[in-house]
């Protein structure tokens, strides 16, 4: 299909439309009662191709300050984020004899759940984050926050106070910025020569073959994979040299970058990079299988939910996510088959989904409530979930994992 194109890394204008998710609301746009005499913003959700440099991107975008000025996803709510933050620092501090000489920074720093770690080895840290309500929370826990969206201008004026990095951090962030292009430039701008950089993502290969599409909302502009990196990172002077691959977030890539010559390139590039060769992501039909298994993914959970509410079941759903609006708003779901939905974020419950406004209660509603179903559309912390709610499991209920195929647990 031919699309009015222009990839945001390379600047091609072959592109190939993959998947319409139609006009959705913003996924962390919570709404109060009072919201619902308003018209809500809505906006177009289309993921397309470069079929030059492979990157896969939304289309539609929607200016930065509307998404991230208020936000509320604060990471410490999740016992599986601290967790893997705090053993990241640990090893980080470890194996790049980080001290009290030294400066990590963290864009999108969130609350300070990760940057406290290092705060409290006595390593110096800055955190950057756009939302000036999270970054209140991160400084009333003694963690230099500054409030401004990262890029090429706020990276040079750090570096200009002889502030650069030998460890910056990104976590759930890189995808996050629309001019991929200036948001590179200023990782190599605030690094110190022999710096390292360490961005963990959605990983594209994860999220194509487990039909993650819930991931798509208008935050993550990007997905990524080494295929579509490479490029990116050479064309401003830095080099890939280490990749993992993690489980979290349904499969993510870590992945070490340094200036060109700074570091040696470790063989777990080369392995990535052939392993996607293989796998066929420098050619359309990996990415239109994609397509074709997500249509087929709602045809299955829609049917399924009609047959239980047929059969009088009722129904609730966990996790007020962003991925969970993208599910409900793509799939038709409102209030008609869900009767709430709970979110241990205090910063959520007595709000509405978006779209779907569907009201967020405290998860001791499914025990009080006992639903025979509930959805789970935070799936990426199933285990987690899934032990809190032991007592709610114990009592009958079941839950229903979306994703990558329907599941009865």
């Amino acid at each position: 299909m031919s699309l009015n194109f222009k990839c945001r890394s390379c600047g091609s204008a072959r592109g190939t439309l993959i998947l319409d998710l139609g006009v959705q609301p913003l996924a962390n746009n919570l709404l109060r009662e009072a919201d619902l005499t308003k018209p809500e913003p809505k906006f177009p959700l289309r993921l397309a191709l470069c079929e030059s440099c492979w990157l896969l991107q939304i289309l539609d975008l929607v200016p930065p300050v509307e998404l991230f000025s208020e936000y509320l996803y604060f990471s410490s709510f999740s016992d599986l984020m601290l967790q893997h933050a705090k053993q990241a620092a640990e090893r980080y501090i470890a194996e790049f004899g980080l001290n009290d000489k030294s400066l990590v920074v963290e864009i999108a720093s969130n609350d300070g759940y990760f940057l406290k770690n290092f705060v409290a080895a006595n390593v110096p840290s800055l955190g950057i984050e756009p939302a000036a309500n999270i970054a209140k929370v991160a400084r009333e826990k003694g963690i230099e926050t500054r409030v401004e969206f990262f890029g090429e201008k706020s990276a040079k004026e750090l570096a200009g106070t002889g502030r650069q990095a030998d460890l910056i951090l990104g976590n759930n962030v890189f995808a996050h910025a629309p001019d991929t292009n200036d948001f590179v430039a200023g990782l190599r701008s605030l690094l110190k020569p022999e710096g390292r950089i360490i961005l963990e993502f959605p990983y594209a290969a994860d999220f194509i073959e487990k039909s993650e599409f819930d991931t798509i909302y208008h935050e993550h502009v990007f997905y990524f994979s080494l295929t579509a990196l490479e490029p990116l990172f050479e064309r401003h002077g830095l080099r890939i040299c280490h990749v993992e691959r993690l489980a979290i977030h349904g499969g993510s890539l870590r992945l070490f970058a340094a200036r060109d010559g700074a570091h040696e390139m470790q063989p777990s590039v080369a392995a990535l990079r052939d392993e996607e060769k293989k796998k066929g992501f420098g050619a359309l039909p990996y990415y239109q299988e994609f397509a074709t298994r997500v249509l087929d993914l709602k045809q299955s959970l829609v049917s399924q939910l009609a047959e239980l509410k047929k059969q009088e079941k009722s129904i609730a759903a966990y996790g007020a996510s962003a991925k969970g609006s993208t599910l409900l708003n793509f799939f038709g779901l409102g209030k008609e088959t869900l009767d709430f939905v709970v979110d241990r974020s205090t910063y959520k419950q007595g709000r509405l989904t978006p779209g779907t406004h569907i009201p967020i209660a405290a998860p001791g509603r499914l025990l009080e409530k006992t639903p025979d179903y509930t959805l789970l559309l935070t799936w990426n912390f199933a285990d987690e979930i899934l032990e809190q709610q032991k007592a709610y499991r114990d009592k009958g209920g079941k839950f229903i994992i979306p994703i990558p195929k329907v599941t009865i647990v």
